[in-house]
């Protein structure tokens, strides 16, 4: 069984403390959007997926415990709270994807005739929860068509040496998982020989989520620091590299964790496929390019503590942006719950059929 980022049941959600990881597995609940944009803004809950996820079902949960008497009320509520936590985390796009799509939603069902409060609340609950099974869903088809797509360029019996950033399993989403899902159906097929994951400094998402999560689902791993990917990739004959996303854009270009572009240029040289591995709902093709992408800047003590612990010279300054973008020329393919893209196919293979 897969860890839980989220417990949820209609009126009642718990988030696991990201930031207690490793030491400690303690769930919190969230009863209400303040609460669900604190606990994204403070990374107890991370990840573009996740993200989404806690805050509408934030947004669920309070609307069953504390119900808006009248429409417009609710609308307006619902309006506010759901620009409330875009702003908690803005790289990522799929709470801004979420908070468009149920407000186009919610303003089409009180067009209905009939449209009470009460009516109204039902559909934005059952909506939410309707991201929650879909993002599983989602998850396991980009772990399946990941594994496939490289495995055809392996041999019939090879087994693929991986290597990965950042946290991306369940932890990172409602569950499995998206470049980590990749990993988890290579060995699901018996075809995974090792998967490396980098420390992922400052926050060390690596390090206590991602190894976490690999030592808990008995997958064969070892954690290397940021500095060591170079190396690994020649002495350890890495096949792959597979991340996750915060956002694609059109042509491609991808923002991720902090660390990845250099992975990816890493990769270039090395000559290893690069891939992405993201949800459609990461996918942003209103933007042409990764420079329009906002990158959130964290605070300095990321960077300078560990713990609670000083660690850096005092009075030294500190640029500590949570995200960089890797540009489209460097990523092999895009995986997707739709299929696996190179990044000028993305656009079309996306609209195709919509």
């Amino acid at each position: 069984m897969s860890l839980e980022s989220v417990r949820y049941s209609r009126g009642s959600l718990q988030v696991l403390n990201q930031l207690l990881l490793p030491h400690k597995s303690e769930y919190e609940p969230v009863t209400g959007v303040q609460q669900g944009a604190d606990a994204i803004r403070t990374m107890k809950v991370r990840g573009a997926p996740a993200i989404a996820i806690v805050g509408v079902l934030s947004l669920a949960v309070e609307l069953t415990t504390k119900p808006c008497q009248d429409v417009p009320s609710l609308i307006t509520f619902v309006r506010e709270s759901l620009h409330h936590l875009v702003s908690a985390r803005p790289t990522a796009v799929n709470m801004k994807k979420a908070a468009d799509e149920l407000n186009a939603f919610l303003a089409e069902e009180a067009d209905k005739p009939g449209a009470t409060s009460q009516r109204l609340t039902e559909s934005v609950v059952q909506w939410a929860e309707s991201l929650l099974k879909k993002d599983v869903e989602d998850n396991q088809m980009i772990g399946d068509f990941g594994a496939k797509h490289i495995l055809e360029k392996a041999g019939p019996t090879e087994k693929v040496c991986m290597l990965t950033h950042c946290n991306t399993g369940s932890l990172a989403t409602a569950g499995y998982g998206t470049a980590l899902g990749v990993v988890r159906s290579l060995h699901a097929l018996g075809r995974l020989s090792h998967v490396f994951c980098t420390e992922t400094r400052p926050y060390n998402q690596g390090s206590r989520l991602t190894a976490y999560e690999l030592v808990y689902e008995k997958i064969p791993a070892t954690l290397i620091t940021d500095s060591m990917a170079s190396v690994t990739m020649r002495e350890r004959k890495v096949t792959a590299v597979v991340v996750g996303a915060d956002r694609v854009v059109a042509n491609g270009d991808t923002a991720n964790k902090i660390g990845t572009y250099q992975l990816a240029i890493i990769a270039k040289y090395h000559g290893i496929p690069f891939y992405v591995a993201a949800p459609s709902t990461s996918c942003d093709l209103s933007l042409p390019t990764g420079g329009s992408i906002v990158i959130e800047e964290r605070p300095s003590h990321e960077l300078t503590d560990i713990n609670g612990i000083r660690i850096a010279a005092p009075g030294i300054d500190v640029w500590n942006p949570a995200f960089d973008v890797t540009p489209h020329e460097l990523i092999t393919g895009i995986i997707t719950e739709r299929g696996v893209f190179k990044p000028e196919e993305l656009k079309d293979g996306l609209t195709k059929g919509q």
